[in-house]
C-alpha cells in the first residue's frame, strides 16, 4: 500500500515518470526501507530544495506508522 503510493505520487513530480521503481525492504520487524529509483534528471526534483519535498513525503508515510505500526524508511536513487 504505502509503496504503491509513494510510486504513484513520484510519479506526478519528475519529468520521465517510466523510469520510476519503487523496492522495498524489510529490515526489521516493525522496519521497512523504501527506496524510490528514479532517472538521474529526476532524483533533485523527489529531493527537492533543502530536501523539502522528500520530507514531505515521509511526513505523509508516517500517517502510515500510526495505522499500521511499521517505521519506514525513503531513500532516492539514480537509475543505472
Amino acid at each position: 500500500m504505502v509503496a504503491n503510493f509513494v510510486a504513484e505520487y513520484a510519479k506526478l513530480l519528475v519529468n520521465h515518470p517510466e523510469d520510476i521503481a519503487v523496492s522495498v525492504k524489510n529490515l526489521e520487524e516493525n522496519y521497512d526501507e523504501i527506496t524510490i529509483i528514479a532517472n538521474s534528471d529526476d532524483v533533485g526534483k523527489l529531493i527537492g530544495k533543502e530536501g523539502r519535498m522528500i520530507n514531505s513525503i515521509k511526513t505523509v508515510i508516517s500517517g502510515c506508522k500510526a495505522k499500521g505500526g511499521c517505521n519506514y524508511r525513503v531513500n532516492v536513487e539514480a537509475k543505472k
